[in-house]
């Protein structure tokens, strides 16, 4: 089969584009790898997430003609001869992280770490800088390697149809929160502080919930998204305040502390307070610190960087940053980091939403565009809407619901 493509590249600081890319094919160009064990998608939902736009922003070594795209939900159009299991015709959901499922890692469940998918780091993804000349998602189709392991095959299409809309968030941030929220160990009763409001914030949120805890609370600069925090039962605070945070914590607990802390913020990060309004990439690892009772946990899904080219002082473009260590260990914290192992969490999760116990595209507010839409997205994406923006590259999601009588 040879058809057109189109993707969303990106072009260098604040600038992505719709062009048209290659039609994939079983071959890794990068690596120069044959990947018969792949399957071809025809893309029938990809996601903008907070992490293309580190890249987007020029925060990393992306290289200008990178196609974008690491959160990818599609319906099997070929399959390499390797490939058993997964059919053609099957609509799956594919996780960010790429994984062999033959390496040690991924034999012990670690597959954001995997050793055979990436030749300079342990760990791989589609369209993302350093992370082995995997083409992006953010596409009418792509390429998806050791299918059998990494697909996750929805058991009904049309019933997984009805549920699009949440089944596209199973490729990164609603497993992402949810792993934020278990490493912190939250559980029945918890107090838990979420840093950041942005989609994957509100998907830890959620998480949280679903994982029962008693009290969520949510704190960002962004008014608008922590209106989205307390539109599913979250308190909320707000970071730019002069009040300090453990205050604000008091005035809804009684106490200044959590049992648990779940950073989704990252490395862009801005001050507290009067700090509000310039960057302290340490500034969310050490307020978690702060707020989280000794012998508590915290998560921290939200990304660090080995380079950060537009850091705000030397020691930051290079990953090394002002973290009070310290007061960590005088707590005996526990910290857990890196890439969400999706396949770890991602079956439950769709079974979760299949059955109606988590409505996660209401929480993170899905929004629906068009691939053509794209650099759109981006820019509203940037500007702090609370919006989770869905590509839909060939128009199939709206169809799906406008045959419903739903238009989106």
């Amino acid at each position: 089969m040879s058809v057109s493509n189109r993707g969303v590249v990106y072009m260098g600081p604040g600038h992505v584009e719709v062009q048209a890319i290659p039609f994939p094919t079983l071959f890794q160009e990068e690596q120069k790898r044959t990947c018969n064990h792949a399957v071809i998608l025809k893309v029938v939902a990809t996601n903008i997430c907070g992490s293309d736009q580190h890249m987007v922003r020029g925060r990393t070594t992306a290289p200008k003609g990178l196609v974008l795209g690491h959160e990818i939900t599609g319906e099997v159009i070929i399959k390499g001869s390797d490939v058993e299991f997964v059919q053609v015709g099957d609509l799956v959901s594919v996780p960010f992280n790429i994984a062999c499922g033959r390496c040690i890692n991924c034999k012990e469940g670690k597959t954001g770490i995997c050793l055979n998918v990436n030749p300079a780091r342990a760990g791989a993804a589609y369209g993302y800088v350093d992370m082995g000349g995997w083409i992006g998602g953010q596409a009418e189709y792509v390429m998806v390697p050791y299918a059998d392991f990494n697909c996750l095959v929805f058991p009904n299409k049309e019933k997984a149809m009805d549920k699009i809309l949440d089944l596209t968030l199973l490729s990164d941030i609603f497993p992402t929160g949810y792993h934020g929220a278990i490493t912190a160990g939250v559980t029945t009763g918890s107090t838990v502080y979420v840093a950041g409001a942005g989609p994957v914030g509100l998907a830890c949120a959620q998480s949280c919930f679903l994982l029962g805890a008693a009290v969520v609370i949510v704190g960002d600069l962004n008014h608008d998204r922590l209106e989205q925090a307390k539109s599913f039962g979250c308190h909320t605070i707000d970071v730019g305040s002069t009040t300090p945070i453990e205050e604000q914590i008091k005035a809804i607990l009684g106490v200044g502390e959590v049992d648990a802390a779940i950073d989704c913020v990252g490395f862009e990060a801005r001050g507290c307070g009067h700090d509000k309004v310039k960057e302290v990439p340490a500034q969310v690892l050490n307020t978690c610190m702060a707020i989280t009772r000794a012998g508590g946990a915290i998560g921290i899904p939200g990304l660090y960087v080995t380079e950060d080219p537009g850091a705000v002082d030397s020691s930051a473009k290079l990953g090394n940053l002002s973290i009070r260590l310290g007061l960590g260990w005088a707590k005996s914290h526990v910290f857990v980091t890196g890439q969400c192992p999706v396949m770890k969490y991602h079956r439950k999760l769709m079974m979760a939403i299949l059955y109606d116990k988590v409505h996660i595209a209401k929480a993170v507010n899905v929004k629906v565009i068009s691939l053509d839409e794209a650099p759109q997205g981006y820019k509203d994406f940037d500007s702090g809407v609370s919006k989770k923006f869905v590509l839909d590259p060939h128009g199939i999601v709206k169809e799906h619901f406008k045959k419903k009588g739903i238009i989106l």
